[in-house]
């Protein structure tokens, strides 16, 4: 029986590669995107569990409650102090470590290198059971001069892995000092939140440790064990009791200096939830920070794909099934019953979806590199066999496979013999489950093409947006010790492609401080001298720019962007004095400057303050004639190398760094196009296989038609207008769905592309001509066909 069955299949696949080609193409697509959206998820939902005990680790976390509820901030960052207190009064804390990114200098042979590097305690692999290679984890860390390496940073500077007892010099308080390599480390794994490549132990003054005012210092991050079976409810409420209790005083002196009216609170947050926590992310020398927005994304798109494909083989399954009548009949006749006609049509799905599964494992294997860099992993072909991953393709294939079969084989092994056998038999009803598949079908297809266009306009709304200043030609170069800095200046201005040298400080510094008496406003806090705004063609609104022409500036004067003077309430800005209490110190404001974007578009435009201190300066502006790039950076490099040939030399352009700051929109644009793409694909090539099978059924209908005058366009509307009609229907319900979701998805920027109505026009446009290409090419074949073949009678 099975054998016979086998046989019948491939007979008619092999009568109809057309329809299987469509059937087989379609599945092996949307498998494959499924499997590469299992690879991710699983990825995702993996992260650091593979760590031996990691369900007893948690990172102390804290936020800041206002009186009124409201949360002020919430951080995953903790001191120096936190770990050390807490372990002391709650005994549930077993262990703690503490974990701190940084940047080190590493001398080799004359060459000065920079290289990421991490403070911890000297327990580290004691408590994160990372594997050694070479050395003892219990003892790498214990002395101060200790240096331990990841496997690629060890070959990267000894050509080796095998390198304990070698020495580096790396910069520390200034100087190089030599460090002994007493460990060597596997590198970590892709699904890490942790990935060092260096380790050093974290050296802390006697201050840092005895001072209670480090309640509120937080560059860190603290991971602590519990003793097993500790109820984590109960140890946050001990720490919280403690921490009122050893930190009351010090609560009282900052809630008088600095106004501090919030109130802290410290939880516990388990190791595995960090990577895709939005509240609590990993950060601070933690990476591979995701949001599970991401997974819900991605897997609803590769369930629209398989979904569609799946769609495909029902309608173009239950559309042929005419054309098997006769089969079906003789089978009943001869003593079938339904249930074997139901599992020979099953079989056939799954032979089908077999075919398409093991096209889908090449596919996903082949796609596997553009995805990784769509989705900022690393996925390697192992993860393919992994046993979880194994189960999770069977379960897919299986439930695909009954999707995709079980609807025509009800409908298939439920034909009458007697009007088969006749030619009788016409499907019941008006196909109204084959019509509402067709709608869901371009539906869906509609609202990926929607996303993508809505994304890709955004993106290019966030790169090439008026920002306030001119990045184009500019050059930024960090580390600029203010020793250096007059004559850096003087050197670069002697090479004539050389326009302009400004400096500024590294990175941004967010304080607080009042004005109008005691009104408190939070800003960011930048240092620049008097060439910044001309450089970057910054207007100056009221008052004046920074002058080397008074001394003054430097010591007391300040100038604000015109956001600072709105949540002041000045109407003459230029004159107020703007009170840092805590320091002591008060600023005289000189000058307003235009708003203008020094953040990302992702934020609104908040206040600014600009200071004209030298003691905070290290990255250096450099404007650039256009076009003389390969001409300026190799002398750029030269003059920074013998200034400072104990610093590592890096530059980067400032517009390519502000466009780095919409990677993930980027990525998201390829990925929805991507997926738009295959989404109408196979809608097409669905659509195309019933307007082959339409237009068979009706060749009579067309011979006839022809016979009788009629031209082969009215021909070709007529097979071609429950088409288009069903395709008008999906985007009458698509478009208002997509609608809602854009403006929404919008929302989360502050600066948006408008959402304006032709963008769904043109794309309800494009797709029905789409799909008019698609169904006319085989009608125009039809009515270009001779009507006596049709016409012939057997």
């Amino acid at each position: 029986m099975f054998k016979n069955y086998l046989k019948t299949a491939f007979r008619n696949f092999s009568k109809n590669k057309v329809y299987s080609f469509i059937n087989i193409a379609g599945l092996s697509m949307g498998l494959a995107c499924a499997m590469l959206i299992l690879l991710y998820t699983k990825d995702e939902v993996s992260y650091d569990r593979f760590l031996p005990g990691v369900n007893n680790i948690y990172r102390i976390v804290s936020k800041e409650v206002n009186p009124d509820g409201s949360i002020a901030m919430q951080s995953g960052n903790t001191g120096s102090f936190h770990g050390p207190a807490f372990a002391s009064g709650v005994p549930e804390i077993v262990s703690f470590v503490r974990f701190q990114g940084d940047y080190v200098n590493i001398k080799k042979g004359t060459e000065v290198l920079g290289q990421e590097a991490h403070f911890v305690d000297s327990n580290f692999f004691s408590m994160m059971q990372f594997p050694l290679l070479h050395g003892d984890g219990k003892t790498a860390l214990q002395q101060p001069d200790a240096v331990v390496l990841s496997e690629t940073v060890a070959r990267k500077f000894f050509g080796s892995a095998d390198v304990v007892g070698k020495t580096l010099k790396l910069q520390r308080n200034g100087t190089f000092k030599p460090y002994t390599v007493t460990a060597v480390a596997k590198d970590c794994p892709q699904n890490s939140s942790i990935k060092f490549q260096m380790l050093t132990k974290m050296e802390l003054r006697p201050d840092e440790i005895s001072d209670r005012m480090n309640w509120f210092n937080f560059f860190l991050n603290t991971f602590v064990v519990l003793a097993p079976g500790a109820d984590v409810k109960q140890v946050e409420k001990k720490m919280m009791r403690f921490y009122e209790t050893d930190a009351k005083e010090m609560i009282k002196i900052v809630a008088e200096k600095y106004n501090f009216k919030a109130k802290s609170e410290y939880m516990l947050q388990p190791y595995t939830d960090i990577h895709l926590s939005k509240d609590y992310r990993a950060d601070n020398g933690m990476v591979g920070a995701s949001n599970p927005m991401y997974s819900y994304i991605l897997s609803g798109i590769a369930l629209f794909i398989l979904l569609i494909a799946c769609i495909n083989f029902v309608n173009l399954t239950v559309a042929r099934s005419l054309k098997r009548a006769k089969e079906i009949g003789v089978r009943k006749v001869v003593g079938s019953d339904r249930r074997q006609l139901i599992a020979q049509f099953l079989g056939e799905s799954y032979i089908i979806c077999f075919v398409a599964f093991v096209l889908g494992l090449g596919i996903a294997q082949l796609l596997l590199p553009f995805f990784n860099d769509l989705s900022n992993k690393a996925l390697s072909l192992a993860y393919l066999f992994d046993l979880q991953l194994i189960s999770g393709y069977a379960a897919l294939f299986f439930v695909t496979g009954f999707l995709a079969g079980f609807y025509p084989a009800l409908v298939l092994s439920g034909f009458n013999p007697v009007q088969t056998l006749y030619n009788r038999f016409r499907l019941a009803g008006k196909n109204y489950l084959q019509k509402s598949l067709v709608v869901l079908q371009f539906s869906l297809a509609t609202l990926l093409i929607i996303a993508t266009t809505v994304m890709y306009r955004q993106f290019h709304f966030l790169v090439s947006k008026d920002l306030g200043y001119n990045d184009k030609h500019v050059l930024t170069v960090p580390n600029i010790s203010k020793n250096e800095i007059a004559v850096f200046r003087q050197e670069l201005l002697k090479n004539p492609n050389v326009e302009q040298v400004a400096v500024r400080n590294n990175g941004f510094n967010g304080t607080l401080a009042r004005v109008n008496g005691n009104k408190e406003i939070e800003f960011t806090m930048d240092w620049v001298d008097a060439d910044y705004l001309p450089l970057y063609k910054i207007p100056v609104v009221q008052g004046r720019n920074f002058s080397r022409s008074f001394t003054s500036d430097t010591s007391s004067a300040v100038m604000v962007n015109e956001a600072f003077v709105k949540a002041a309430g000045w109407k003459e800005p230029v004159g107020q004095v703007v009170d840092f209490w805590y320091r002591e110190k008060k600023y005289t404001v000189v000058g307003v400057v235009k708003d203008h974007h020094y953040a990302a578009l992702s934020e609104v435009i908040k206040p600014q303050l600009l200071c004209n201190d030298e003691n905070n300066f290290g990255l250096a502006v450099i404007r650039i004639k256009e076009g003389s790039a390969a001409a300026v950076l190799p002398y750029v490099e030269q003059v920074y190398k013998r200034l400072l040939p104990v610093q590592p030399y890096s530059y980067e352009f400032k517009d390519i760094s502000n466009q780095r700051q919409y990677e993930a929109e980027a990525k998201w644009k390829k990925m929805l196009l991507f997926g738009a793409f295959l989404t109408i694909f196979i809608s097409c090539i669905g659509l195309f296989g019933l307007s082959v099978l339409s237009a068979e059924k009706r060749l009579k209908e067309i011979g006839v038609r022809k016979v009788l005058g009629a031209s082969v366009t009215t021909i070709v509307k007529a097979l071609s207008k429950d088409f288009l009609q069903l395709v008008l229907v999906s985007l009458c319900i698509a478009i208002p769905v997509a609608w809602l979701l854009a403006d929404k998805w919008l929302q989360n920027y502050p600066y948006r592309a408008a959402l304006s109505w032709w963008l769904f026009a043109a794309t309800g446009a494009g797709i029905v001509l789409l799909a008019l290409l698609t169904v006319s090419y085989q009608a125009i074949r039809a009515a270009l066909a001779k009507p006596v073949k049709s016409l012939r009678t057997e």
